[in-house]
């Protein structure tokens, strides 16, 4: 808009201009969705005229929102299980080296057999352990010191609350650009056929995938570079818990049908969505691997989305992300008529932006 020109009114609740507002189109009160709905939304995705989260927002009672920006540097997962009372012996003789964060892979941990010769063993709980030193001084504050030089250690302790999981996490991965996995630790290495960085690795493990069944929260730390190599930015993006019962909608090769819920093989209580363009959404799935430990599903539909002609879509079932939550909800059993008031409402954002996009043309053209 040209300076000098006044700016539109925007509603603050759909964050569309006045004379296009949703509210009024929306039932009240929410629908109350016993399926919770949690969106990863593109950074770039939520101020676009035609994202149809703000639909989800309005409408949903049980809607959680995280967003999502894409990894230009790097960025670590942190994993940590709901279940504080899980077998300690899955942490004996296992190495955790997450203490710091974007801590150097090679860091040096201190041998477990070491602290009990020193009669220090008392001073720690559930210490992980790798290399070995030729003296343990003493044990303060996660510290020890070593060869008269201080190092961290870390340090697992139980936690009352369940829904914050243990202190320490129970994976710990970083990626770089387009989702590359630079390291990966986690707490079942000895259960697990192989070493390799991956997460099949993690799922090909029964202690693994019993302990994450069961829920687990999960945050993001994304680092960025600033001017120059030395000056890195580091910040929490997201921290979301990802409770039993939860399932990605993402049509991979091993998603399960919508059609075919039972073969879940568990009731669905918690459904992801990824929110953006079909390449965001590629990339939001690529650089988050944790979405990998969940099942997927797959919309099979074969009518075009109400986009329409406003917004291209790859093929026919490639929908919205409220026209794709709706869908997936009622498949999950939820029968609220409210659901297709959200599409209906959808359907009218889409028509008045067809509106105005032929008003700009009318405009533009000699009379």
């Amino acid at each position: 808009m040209s300076e000098g020109k006044s700016k539109r009114t925007i509603c603050p609740s759909c964050s569309k201009p006045t004379l296009t507002c949703l509210c009024s189109r929306i039932l009240t009160p929410p629908i109350p969705n016993s399926v919770n709905v949690t969106i990863l939304q593109h950074a770039l995705e939520s101020n676009h005229p035609l994202n149809s989260t703000r639909i989800a927002k309005m409408g949903l009672k049980n809607l959680t929102i995280a967003t999502v920006s894409d990894v230009n540097f790097q960025s670590q997962f942190l994993i940590h299980l709901f279940d504080p009372n899980l077998s300690k012996s899955l942490f004996s003789d296992e190495i955790e080296d997450t203490h710091d964060l974007f801590c150097d892979k090679d860091s040096n941990l201190i041998d477990i057999d070491i602290i009990d010769s020193a009669g220090l063993k008392n001073d720690v709980d559930d210490v992980i352990f790798n290399s070995k030193f030729e003296t343990v001084n003493q044990v303060n504050d996660d510290c020890v010191v070593v060869n008269d030089e201080v190092k961290k250690i870390p340090i697992r302790r139980n936690c009352d609350d369940p829904t914050k999981g243990y202190e320490g996490p129970a994976i710990s991965v970083t990626v770089g650009k387009y989702g590359a996995i630079t390291s990966l630790s986690h707490i079942w290495m000895q259960q697990c056929e192989s070493n390799e960085i991956g997460f099949d690795k993690i799922l090909s493990c029964v202690e693994a995938c019993e302990a994450l069944s069961k829920g687990f929260v999960v945050k993001k730390l994304q680092r960025k570079q600033l001017n120059g190599e030395e000056n890195v930015e580091e910040y929490e993006e997201f921290e979301l818990e990802v409770c039993p019962g939860s399932v990605l909608l993402f049509p991979s090769d091993n998603a399960v049908s919508v059609s075919d819920l039972d073969d879940v093989g568990f009731e669905v209580k918690n459904l992801i969505v990824l929110d953006g363009t079909w390449a965001k959404a590629k990339r939001i799935y690529s650089e988050n691997p944790w979405l990998n430990i969940l099942p997927h599903l797959k919309l099979e539909v074969n009518e075009m989305s109400l986009y329409g002609e406003v917004r291209n879509q790859p093929k026919a079932g490639y929908l919205s992300t409220i026209e794709s939550v709706v869908f997936a909800l009622k498949a999950a059993g939820e029968n609220h008529t409210g659901l297709d008031n959200l599409l209906d409402t959808f359907e009218c954002m889409v028509d008045d932006q067809r509106r105005c996009k032929d008003e700009r043309l009318n405009k533009l053209l000699p009379n």
